[in-house]
């Protein structure tokens, strides 16, 4: 006796006896074989056969096949969290969830990939990481068609067809799809350049524009023409240069009806209109409407001519 009330106080479960064993009846299910000790707990589990929910949500007409899912259901509209972190004092409506959460602060990573051998703290994350290994994709677009590996990213998705901002930048007031893109937008009121080149130090606000700047150093052009052989390291560079061979000249000037194949080459010719000339000669001040016409710019104060050396003289 002493034994079994120590086990009881250790929250041990009590020694089940021959007897016991033999006397208590199961109950089992006769769609899948599961067992149960009680015959509520078997009807309970029965409605997963059945789809029977019988459990209803008063504020938003969702369905339970059990009561104590519809109460953790209703933290959702209630704000209850009743699950605290004693770390950081975050709370949760459901004690898994807390669990896992808890795991952060341990450095518990018990899901494990076999492909790359990166872990997780929750089975989910595992199971949507391993997505980008098999190339699963479970969530398609119903408007294009398109299919995404996670919930989350198909929902930043559609904010692109629905218009949808719910992001914006408390500085300028631009809006954005997703909050990652408003931090990085956020970076051009900060001057935050988080992407430093080893080689050369430059810093970068965007990491796009730093993978294209090591480009330079590594020399590589990864974009082909395949009408010239010509390369280009960014795939803009490619497509302005295909429309040489196109003859395509999407860029039209309004005041003048003039078309180009680029929009850098529309800006230049529009200053011929405005009369700006925005490519200034750092040694002697003389400015140009085009930078072409910089380059080939000859500074009096770099190449002197014979006259002004013989004066010198």
């Amino acid at each position: 006796m002493k034994s079994e009330s120590r086990r009881r106080s250790l929250g041990e479960p009590p020694h089940t006896t021959a007897a016991a064993a033999a006397g208590s009846k199961m109950h089992n299910c006769s769609d899948c074989g599961k067992s149960f000790t009680k015959i509520a707990l078997l009807k309970t589990h029965q409605r997963i056969h059945t789809g029977e929910k019988p459990y209803h949500c008063e504020q938003c007409e969702k369905s339970f096949n059990c009561q104590s899912n519809l109460l953790r259901h209703q933290r959702i509209h209630t704000g209850v969290k009743p699950y605290h972190c004693e770390q950081c004092e975050k709370s949760f409506n459901r004690l898994g969830h807390l669990k896992i959460h808890q795991r952060i602060h341990k450095g518990e990573k018990p899901y494990h990939c076999g492909q790359c051998e990166k872990s997780f703290n929750c089975q989910s994350n595992l199971l949507r990481h391993q997505r980008i290994h098999t190339g699963e994709k479970l969530y398609h677009c119903e408007q294009c068609g398109k299919s995404f590996t996670s919930q989350s990213n198909l929902l930043r998705h559609h904010r692109f067809h629905t218009g949808e901002k719910l992001y914006p930048c408390e500085q300028c007031g631009k809006s954005f799809t997703s909050q990652s893109n408003l931090q990085t937008h956020q970076r051009i009121h900060t001057g935050e350049k988080p992407y430093h080149c080893v080689h050369c130090g430059k810093g970068f606000t965007y990491q796009s524009c730093f993978q294209v700047h090591q480009r330079i150093h590594k020399g590589e052009r990864p974009f082909l023409c395949g009408q010239c052989g010509k390369s280009f390291r960014r795939k803009t560079h490619l497509q302005e240069h295909q429309r040489i061979h196109t003859g395509e000249k999407p860029y039209r000037c309004e005041q003048c009806g003039k078309s180009f194949s680029a929009q850098s080459a529309l800006l230049s010719h529009q200053q011929s209109h405005t009369g700006q000339k925005l490519y200034l000669c750092g040694q002697c001040g003389r400015s140009y409407s085009y930078q072409s016409s910089l380059r080939k710019h000859k500074c009096p104060n770099i190449h002197p001519s014979a006259h002004d050396v013989n004066l010198s003289n």
